[in-house]
């Protein structure tokens, strides 16, 4: 080691002495903790509206189309432009999307087609933040602790997850508009939070002068390349669908046992909490697992957690099951996550994540449509147990895969806490 190197490290042993990285992920606390009352507050409204679930999952596919038609194009535009520019615009124009909402309920011109514009705007923010937080972490953030980096973005958002969806649910039972009031504001924090980051957030090396297309499928044809990346991808994405499903069911299935929204919103925190335990405990788990370990590992443990969703009548116990179920998501992303952004140069790590999430939550749409058939033609408890034979599926096709089976290590990264 060079003494430079040596006399950095010993300037930054933790990333809490890292001022940049405190002011993105502090200002991100409170985004995420905002999208999360408003998220849980979204089906509420459409529910209380309209009274129907099939609403509610188009207003929640609305919200995740993004996922699917803006992730490739985002990708390729946010290694072109200013990445900087790219996180503040995208937190302000979805805190002024949100504003609209309490506003058109004051004045009584509310309707599900809003609701559906007001998802779609804030998902589509939420692709060219993510992707642009993504490229720009390797800038703030040294080699060495980007793992802990990624697992304490992780915390935070299982962290947000927790403490979202009770709030969202007492918010949302004393008045309707403040869920969406809270997350507007939470826009305008994190983005007072950007403005204290001020390292170069750039390539060093100019993507190639070619067509937006071609720029566009570099991040595909890298995926295609790697088969462990690949099968993780495809692996994940039907995980994806299965969840994004699974919470509008849940949702309903307290609904059908005389559950009120604050109680729908502590059902959720409960099953977010598992989320968060797993996040903090991830960051020390992740390095003594291999990735076919976690990969086959994890599908498993949730096939086996998903049927007991139907055998419980209690929304808190509900909760407890969900807790289970999301404590090992953490690891299974510090893992991937780790491995792509080590792996991946940085002139190509936006494409590279954009073509990664295109396909696994590009299914999330289906997932809340989906969820919206099932409900209305076999009920929540059937609905249930065809996301877990689907999971049940996906696990046996984890332990078969070759690619997964012969996966090689994580490149070396960070042993810090």
């Amino acid at each position: 080691m060079t003494a430079p190197t040596a006399e950095r490290t010993a300037e930054r042993p933790s990333l809490w002495r890292n001022r940049e990285f405190v002011a993105l992920w502090s200002g991100q606390v409170v985004s995420t903790l905002g999208a999360q009352i408003s998220g849980t507050a979204m089906p509420l409204l459409v529910l209380a509206t309209t009274g129907s679930p099939s609403d509610a999952g188009i207003v929640g596919a609305v919200g995740t189309l993004p996922f699917l038609v803006a992730h490739l194009p985002a990708g390729a535009l946010v290694d072109r432009w200013d990445r900087r520019k790219i996180l503040l615009i995208s937190e302000l124009v979805a805190g002024l999307a949100l504003s609209t909402v309490p506003v058109a309920m004051w004045w009584g011109k509310l309707t599900v087609a809003h609701l559906a514009v007001i998802a779609f705007v804030q998902g589509l923010c939420f692709v060219f933040f993510g992707l642009a937080e993504r490229s720009a972490l390797p800038k703030i953030v040294p080699v060495a602790l980007l793992s802990t980096a990624v697992a304490h973005n992780e915390a935070r958002s299982r962290g947000a997850a927790l403490a979202g969806p009770p709030l969202g649910g007492m918010l949302f039972g004393i008045d309707r508009a403040m869920p969406f009031l809270a997350d507007a504001v939470s826009y305008v924090v994190a983005s007072i939070g950007l403005l204290f980051i001020r390292s170069d957030l750039q390539n060093q090396t100019k993507p190639p002068a070619e067509p937006l297309w071609q720029s566009t499928t570099a991040g595909l044809r890298w995926v295609w390349r790697h088969p462990l990346i690949r099968a993780a991808i495809l692996l994940i994405a039907v995980s994806n669908l299965i969840f994004q499903a699974l919470v509008l069911i849940l949702v309903v299935l307290a609904q059908h046992q005389g559950a009120t929204s604050t109680t729908i919103g502590m059902m959720l925190g409960i099953y977010s909490g598992g989320g968060l335990i797993g996040a903090l405990a991830a960051s020390r788990l992740h390095r003594h697992f291999k990735p076919k370990t976690v990969i086959v590992g994890v599908n498993w443990i949730w096939a086996a957690l998903l049927p007991l969703f139907a055998l419980t009548s209690s929304p808190l116990l509900i909760g407890a099951i969900g807790a289970a179920s999301a404590f090992i998501g953490p690891l299974w992303n510090v893992v991937i996550i780790t491995y792509t952004t080590v792996l991946v140069p940085n002139e190509l790590l936006g494409r590279v994540t954009s073509a990664a999430m295109t396909l696994s939550w590009g299914v999330m749409p289906l997932g809340s449509l989906g969820a919206g058939y099932l409900l209305t033609t076999i009920g929540p408890i059937g609905s249930v147990f065809v996301l877990a034979t689907v999971m049940l599926v996906t696990a046996v096709m984890a332990t078969v895969s070759p690619a997964v089976r012969h996966a090689p290590l994580i490149p070396a990264h960070d042993t810090s806490a």
